[in-house]
Protein backbone atom coordinates (compact mmCIF):
# COMPACT_ATOMS: atom_id res chain seq x y z
CA UNK A 1 0.00 0.00 0.00
CA UNK A 2 1.45 3.40 -0.67
CA UNK A 3 1.31 5.93 2.06
CA UNK A 4 -1.78 8.15 0.96
CA UNK A 5 -3.74 4.87 1.47
CA UNK A 6 -2.21 4.62 4.38
CA UNK A 7 -3.26 8.16 5.63
CA UNK A 8 -6.48 7.27 4.64
CA UNK A 9 -7.36 4.27 6.41
CA UNK A 10 -6.35 5.99 9.90
CA UNK A 11 -7.90 9.13 9.26
CA UNK A 12 -11.30 7.49 8.48
CA UNK A 13 -10.24 4.80 11.85
CA UNK A 14 -9.96 7.64 13.90
CA UNK A 15 -13.44 9.22 12.86
CA UNK A 16 -15.01 5.83 13.36
CA UNK A 17 -13.83 4.86 16.84
CA UNK A 18 -14.33 8.21 18.22
CA UNK A 19 -17.98 8.52 16.72
CA UNK A 20 -18.19 4.21 18.49
CA UNK A 21 -16.68 5.84 21.67
CA UNK A 22 -18.66 8.90 21.75
CA UNK A 23 -22.10 7.03 21.57
CA UNK A 24 -21.06 4.66 24.64
CA UNK A 25 -23.29 5.21 27.83
CA UNK A 26 -20.89 5.87 31.05
CA UNK A 27 -22.46 2.63 32.61
CA UNK A 28 -20.70 0.94 29.71
CA UNK A 29 -17.50 3.47 29.70
CA UNK A 30 -16.26 1.21 31.91
CA UNK A 31 -16.00 -2.61 30.79
CA UNK A 32 -15.31 -0.60 27.34
CA UNK A 33 -12.00 0.49 29.16
CA UNK A 34 -10.90 -2.76 30.42
CA UNK A 35 -10.66 -4.59 27.05
CA UNK A 36 -9.07 -1.36 25.70
CA UNK A 37 -6.49 -2.23 28.16
CA UNK A 38 -6.22 -5.60 27.15
CA UNK A 39 -6.04 -4.42 23.64
CA UNK A 40 -3.17 -1.94 24.64
CA UNK A 41 -1.75 -4.95 26.33
CA UNK A 42 -0.78 -6.92 23.43
CA UNK A 43 0.17 -4.12 21.47
CA UNK A 44 3.06 -3.73 24.06
CA UNK A 45 3.86 -6.73 23.88
CA UNK A 46 4.60 -6.28 20.22
CA UNK A 47 5.99 -3.27 20.34
CA UNK A 48 8.82 -5.01 22.59
CA UNK A 49 8.94 -8.12 20.02
CA UNK A 50 9.76 -5.41 17.26
CA UNK A 51 12.11 -3.45 19.47
CA UNK A 52 14.15 -6.95 19.98
CA UNK A 53 14.49 -8.02 16.32
CA UNK A 54 15.23 -4.35 15.12
CA UNK A 55 18.50 -4.70 12.60
CA UNK A 56 17.97 -1.51 11.40
CA UNK A 57 18.79 2.28 13.64
CA UNK A 58 15.18 3.99 12.89
CA UNK A 59 13.41 0.85 13.21
CA UNK A 60 14.75 0.17 16.74
CA UNK A 61 13.73 4.36 17.15
CA UNK A 62 10.22 4.11 16.31
CA UNK A 63 9.85 0.27 18.09
CA UNK A 64 11.10 2.09 20.93
CA UNK A 65 8.84 5.46 20.89
CA UNK A 66 6.08 2.89 20.49
CA UNK A 67 6.78 0.74 23.33
CA UNK A 68 6.95 4.25 25.32
CA UNK A 69 3.47 4.99 24.10
CA UNK A 70 1.84 1.59 24.51
CA UNK A 71 3.37 2.06 27.84
CA UNK A 72 1.47 4.99 28.67
CA UNK A 73 -1.75 4.19 27.28
CA UNK A 74 -1.73 1.04 28.95
CA UNK A 75 -0.87 2.61 32.66
CA UNK A 76 -3.14 5.73 32.18
CA UNK A 77 -6.04 3.24 31.17
CA UNK A 78 -5.85 1.42 34.14
CA UNK A 79 -5.71 4.33 36.37
CA UNK A 80 -8.43 5.88 34.54
CA UNK A 81 -10.37 2.80 34.74
CA UNK A 82 -9.77 2.64 38.15
CA UNK A 83 -10.82 6.13 39.27
CA UNK A 84 -14.22 5.31 37.50
CA UNK A 85 -15.06 1.91 39.77
CA UNK A 86 -13.78 4.45 42.66
CA UNK A 87 -16.88 6.44 41.57
CA UNK A 88 -19.55 2.66 41.27
CA UNK A 89 -18.23 1.69 45.22
CA UNK A 90 -19.45 4.73 46.96
CA UNK A 91 -18.50 5.65 50.52
CA UNK A 92 -17.84 2.73 52.64
CA UNK A 93 -19.51 2.63 56.56
CA UNK A 94 -17.75 1.87 59.39
CA UNK A 95 -18.38 -1.38 61.15
CA UNK A 96 -21.08 -1.13 64.37
CA UNK A 97 -18.33 -2.29 66.53
CA UNK A 98 -15.70 0.51 65.45
CA UNK A 99 -14.19 3.46 67.16
CA UNK A 100 -15.74 6.79 65.95
CA UNK A 101 -13.23 9.51 66.67
CA UNK A 102 -14.69 12.42 68.43
CA UNK A 103 -15.90 15.03 66.46
CA UNK A 104 -13.37 18.24 67.92
CA UNK A 105 -14.76 20.74 65.01
CA UNK A 106 -17.87 21.03 66.47
CA UNK A 107 -18.72 24.02 68.29
CA UNK A 108 -21.01 24.46 71.15
CA UNK A 109 -22.74 27.39 72.27
CA UNK A 110 -21.73 29.21 75.02
CA UNK A 111 -23.43 29.96 78.24
CA UNK A 112 -23.13 33.62 79.48
CA UNK A 113 -23.67 33.74 82.90
CA UNK A 114 -25.17 37.38 83.03
CA UNK A 115 -27.94 36.37 80.75
CA UNK A 116 -31.39 34.18 80.91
Amino acid sequence: MDGMSLLTITVLAVFVGFEVVSKVSSTLHTPLMSGANAIHGIILVGAIIVAGQAADPWVLVVALLAVVLATANLVGGFVVTDRMLEMFRGRQRPPSNAVVPEDRGSVEPVKKEGRQ
